[in-house]
């Protein structure tokens, strides 16, 4: 071959080279401009569903359907090798947002960034109402909805108990897919332990026997007070009632017992009607707790302040705060004046309804 010859086959095998080097530079740039650039064409708030047994391929339509046209299949193909994604996109609830770049949304989904809901059980709320928020938590799954208290412990794995107090009142988060008996095995879990450890360092002095009384107990000063700085007082008043014999005559069971029957007002015919839940006439604690306590509560139960009060009535300045005595003459002198200052107080508020009826009082147009 000749010279001449081989010198034009060389510069095309160069032009060749310097051609494909181009290629895969340009290839390159765009790949990576691809893996990179924010996907503007997504709308803001956009979720998307991965369900078991989706594949790449499978998501990847799902995206499209959702408004994602950047990108070619076999582009998403390699991105997912890269990041080792591929096979491995985990079940959940994506959000989506524009500023995500396909690099992003592989990683979420390989490394199961889902979307967590939160719901809140509050302390001092009973089963009833719990229940009754549950069923409107959404996207929580609903399996429970049917099911009477009895047969929801029987779904939960304690057939026999009652539900009142047994689930610890936190937030739990949970994702799309779980459903409400999910989230109670969690919160009976977390009341167990916490009141495992608050029986654990309960005072060793303390009249209370289980660590059933202890749920009990606190459920009754959950509902007495929202002063974190009570709490501890009130156990104490009550363990010492306890340990004298005397009956608790606490408001909360009373209430707790009329069930829906109670209208908001408790009434001295209230006081007077026996159920199992009226520590006015029965003596101990209420067969089951009242409400579901938090761990301060339990907390306070376990280590109950010392003095030597044996009654607590709400100051009635608005403020929550109650006033401690040790002998029934000065729990009635205290009670006579909270109700002098309910009195005064629902007074005033009939004078601003009337003068604002009227258009007298400050508030008329």
């Amino acid at each position: 071959m000749s010279r001449k010859v081989l010198r034009r086959l060389g510069a095309v095998v160069l032009l060749l080279i310097v051609m494909a080097a181009a290629a895969g530079f340009w290839a390159w740039q765009r790949y990576t401009g691809f893996a990179d650039r924010p996907l503007s064409s997504l709308q803001p708030d956009t979720t998307l569903l991965v369900e078991r047994g989706d594949s790449l391929p499978v998501v990847l339509r799902k995206l499209r359907a959702v408004g994602v046209g950047e990108g070619h299949q076999a582009e998403w193909r390699v991105l997912a090798r890269e990041l080792g994604a591929a096979g491995r996109l985990q079940v959940g609830e994506y959000a989506l947002s524009p500023d995500m770049s396909p690099r992003d949304i592989l990683i979420a989904m390989r490394d199961g960034r889902v979307v967590r809901y939160a719901f809140t059980i509050l302390p001092g709320r009973n089963i009833r109402e719990l229940r009754t928020a549950l069923a409107k938590a959404d996207p929580l799954r609903q399996e429970a909805a049917d099911l009477d208290d009895a047969a929801l412990m029987a779904a939960l794995g304690h057939p026999g108990q009652h539900p009142e107090g047994r689930f610890l009142p936190e937030t739990y988060h949970y994702t799309r897919g779980d459903s409400d008996l999910d989230l109670l095995r969690r919160a009976y879990a977390a009341m167990d332990k916490a009141l495992d450890e608050a029986w654990a360092a309960r005072d060793p002095a303390s009249v209370l026997k289980t660590p059933d009384e202890m749920l009990i107990l606190a459920s009754i000063v959950e509902k007495e007070t929202g002063i974190a700085g009570e709490r501890a007082q009130i156990a104490g008043v009550f363990e010492r009632r306890l340990a004298a014999g005397m009956k608790l005559q606490t408001d909360p069971t009373v209430i707790y017992g009329l069930g829906a029957a109670y209208d908001g007002n408790i009434r001295r015919r209230d006081l007077q009607t026996d159920t199992p839940y009226n520590t006015y006439t029965r003596s101990g604690l209420p067969p089951t707790p009242i409400a579901m306590p938090g761990v301060d509560a339990l907390q306070a139960v376990a280590r109950p302040a010392d003095g030597d009060a044996l009654y607590f009535v709400a100051v009635g300045d608005g403020s929550g705060r109650h006033v401690f005595s040790r002998t029934l003459a000065e729990h009635n002198a205290a009670v006579a004046r909270y109700v002098q200052r309910y009195r005064q107080a629902r007074a005033a508020e009939r004078a601003a309804a009337q003068a604002q009826s009227t258009g007298t009082g400050p508030e008329a147009p």
